[in-house]
């Protein structure tokens, strides 16, 4: 087959007529081969975008053509090929294979994240039966403990958005596109739609799952684990870690597991931490065990929201309501004098602002859109970096109690009830408090308190903001509304500790110890973090195959 690459679609040119796209993708291809257009050829949608630079709104697809005879496609080659009319070569995933020599011991997977699930599948597909530990419920119950949260109710610690199987990324939204590189995205996306997120999310340039449907692919993943020889201990916890030896050459050795007030102590050679930013607890044994922790740079903000149509407006103009095109997303970021950025994150287009708390006596919020994204609204972070080795210096946990203060603070201000402190832009940019929505009604389901911002977000991050907002309007309109809400506080985008690791994927001094995801501050998104899973996997299977 022939890979044919930047096929630009004119969306007037698809027109409304059933099955526009395909035909007007067949003619595309035809063409660009240098083919009669009644070519018999069959025709393979590989990967779509859309482009709405300046509202010129097009599909840009690449796709595989067969010709149906191999040395018609080579002349056809000869002829027509350049960088966008090339050999189709798909690369084939493949799981690990089996080591050399199996382990004594069947490896240990903290956290049943995404990072975790992946890491524990590929371990089974290697045969070695991992078993994969999960501090929180099943998604079942999971699902049931946010809705009474949501519905009013006290908050779960061990059963919300942040835990539970399925980690953060299983309740928030469930997006797959990603800036990094791994040879491993192609299998994780294939493990993923196969298990029930779709076929779209092989051809589309931002694959999405929503956060209604990832919590029955995790399911799916997990039945796959088991049925590989995998074990899945839930509402479990890790509380120690037996680390013996000295200096350079200590090497983890037992966990100490809590289920339901029993500990168990399990003997362990391989011991992979996938815990999430949210287990501050682990962070802390880590510490305790003199475990090399440092501090990294994160982000802290708020939520905002607009109307989606106008979003829709601004970026697709007169196609604003094609159901080819869905609803907009949009990624944006500013500098200011200071020379600190305020950045778009996790914009979840038709979403909702998620209540993500996973403390008591904090507000955490997050966003997530559901897989039609057909919600009024659209919501993204709004955040600028804080904290690093520098502010960090003397205690690389110094982060979390950052993000705890700023937790605590929006819980006292917003009445103590788990509501959050929320803001209208217009009165923002004036340095007033608001009294009450405009026309964009806030979808955080714990209620808000409308209130100023200025006082409960760092300082820095607030006049960022306020300095930032207005360069926004001026490339998207959208942002000149001033009854846009913004929702406090974001403070959980990414881990503020990282745990060093060596070229093996170890801990630093701390043999068979794996720390992974975007809790070890090594991953940014479910493809990454999945990516990282399997990397550690692999690394673990290469161990093995070292032995003597």
């Amino acid at each position: 087959m022939i890979e044919v690459r930047n096929l630009r679609l004119a969306l007037e040119a698809i027109g409304d007529a059933p099955g526009g796209e395909e035909r007007l993708r067949r003619a595309l291809a035809v063409r660009a081969l240098g083919l009669r257009g009644d070519a018999k050829v069959r025709v393979i949608l590989l990967k779509r975008s859309i482009d709405a630079r300046k509202q010129r709104v097009h599909l840009v697809e690449s796709v595989a053509v067969d010709l149906g005879d191999p040395s018609l496609e080579a002349r056809v080659l000869a002829r027509r090929g350049a960088k966008d009319v090339l050999p189709y070569a798909p690369a084939i995933p493949e799981w690990p294979r089996a080591p050399r020599h199996a382990p004594r011991r069947r490896p240990i997977v903290i956290g049943a994240g995404i990072a975790g699930i992946f890491c524990a599948l590929a371990l089974a597909h290697a045969g070695l039966e991992p078993v994969l530990v999960e501090k929180g419920p099943a998604t079942s119950l999971r699902r049931e403990a946010i809705a009474r949260f949501n519905a009013g109710g006290e908050l779960d610690e061990r059963a919300n958005v942040q835990f539970g199987l399925g980690g953060a990324g299983a309740f928030t939204d469930g997006k797959l596109a990603t800036g990094t590189r791994s040879p491993h995205h192609a299998l994780i996306l294939r493990a993923l739609a196969e298990a029930g997120a779709g076929d779209s999310i092989l051809t589309d340039a931002k694959p999405h799952v929503g956060s209604d449907v990832l919590p029955q692919v995790v399911d799916a993943l997990v039945e796959g684990l088991r049925a590989l020889g995998g074990e899945l201990l839930l509402e479990t916890s890790l509380v120690d870690l037996s680390i013996e030896g000295s200096g350079a050459s200590r090497r983890v050795r037992h966990v100490a597991l809590e289920h339901r007030g029993v500990i168990e102590r399990r003997a362990a050679e391989h011991v992979v931490l996938a815990t999430g930013h949210s287990a501050r607890d682990v962070f802390s044994l880590l510490k305790g065990h003199g475990v090399p922790l440092e501090a990294k740079a994160f982000a802290v903000g708020v939520r905002i929201e607009h109307a989606q149509a106008d979003v829709n407006r601004a970026l697709y103009g007169r196609f604003s309501e094609s159901p080819l095109l869905g609803a907009a997303p949009y990624h944006i970021a500013r500098q200011a004098a200071s020379g600190l950025r305020c950045f778009s994150f996790c914009m979840c287009p038709g979403g909702e602002v998620v209540a993500a708390a996973s403390e008591a006596g904090g507000v955490v919020t997050n966003g997530a859109s559901l897989a039609a994204r057909g919600g009024p609204n659209a919501n993204a972070a709004l955040l600028v970096n804080v904290g690093g080795p520098e502010a960090y210096r003397d205690d690389p946990l110094g982060g979390i109690e950052l993000q705890r203060a700023l937790e605590r603070a929006s819980f006292e201000l917003a009445g103590g009830t788990f509501a959050a402190p929320c803001q209208l832009v217009g009165d923002f940019l004036e340095g007033r408090a608001s009294t009450g929505p405009g026309h964009v009604a806030p979808s955080y389901p714990r209620g808000v308190t409308w209130t100023s911002l200025d006082g409960l977000l760092p300082a820095q991050v607030a006049t960022t903001l306020r300095e930032t907002l207005p360069q926004m309007a001026r490339a998207l309109p959208f942002f000149r509304d001033p009854e846009a809400a913004m929702t406090a506080p974001e403070s959980r985008s990414s881990s503020p500790v990282r745990v060093p690791r060596d070229a093996n994927g170890q801990s630093l001094h701390v043999a068979g110890l794996y720390p992974i995801g975007e809790g070890a501050g090594w991953a940014g998104g479910i493809m990454s973090a999945a990516a990282d899973g399997m990397r550690a996997a692999s690394a673990i299977v290469a161990s093995l195959d070292a032995l003597p």
